[in-house]
């Protein structure tokens, strides 16, 4: 039997992702929250101190799960490294209702908001962040090692400069609507890494 206490806090966390990615932080309310989620005021203030705490544990949250995903992507023994980091990449890339790409991340939704008006939510977006490069570094290294990649890439720059990148085009696509951000952002990946036009197929 799961604990009960956790389930709760986990459900009100998964109710507010949800909405926040869909509106932004500020604009969502904590009673739209609760009320979403059927969960009483006072069973919020027993697990979040305030809204604020409340963000920064949505953001752990959310990073301890998309770093799972990035896990499952980067750390598969049965790929060349070149190859998982292009699956990681070609996963920013998922099209939505429209056609256009769909950006689902939370971190694209809260980087530009938050950072100025929380030190807490800031701090544990930079926490994530930080172990998101640490692993894309991680495997351009083995990439190097295993020969996909070539020898005199900067691991750890190029990981940063990449995931720089992609984050920029994921906030472009969406002023734009449409792909051509993630698209250019792809192509500059491979040239960064220095992979062969036939790889892009």
């Amino acid at each position: 039997m799961r604990n009960e206490p956790i389930d709760v806090k986990q459900h009100i966390l998964d109710t507010g992702r949800g909405i926040i990615l869909g509106r932004g932080f500020s604009a969502v309310g904590l009673n739209e929250i609760l009320s979403t989620a059927q969960v009483p005021k006072g069973s919020f203030y027993h697990y979040f101190k305030s809204k604020e705490s409340f963000g920064e544990a949505l953001v752990d949250s959310y990073m301890a799960d998309y770093l799972g995903q990035v896990d499952n992507l980067l750390q598969d023994g049965s790929a060349l490294a070149a190859e998982r980091l292009l699956r990681y990449w070609k996963s920013w890339m998922v099209a939505g209702d429209d056609g256009t790409a769909e950006c689902n991340c939370l971190v694209v939704k809260l980087s530009g908001e938050v950072s100025d008006m929380s030190e807490a939510m800031r701090a544990a977006l930079l926490r994530g962040t930080d172990q998101i490069i640490e692993r894309l570094g991680n495997c351009i290294e083995e990439g190097r090692a295993d020969g996909s990649l070539a020898k005199d890439i900067d691991a750890r720059h190029a990981a940063l400069t990449l995931y720089a990148l992609w984050l920029g085009a994921a906030l472009l696509t969406k002023v734009r609507r449409e792909r051509s951000a993630l698209d250019g952002a792809m192509m500059a990946t491979f040239e960064l890494l220095k992979l062969p036009r036939q790889a892009r197929a």
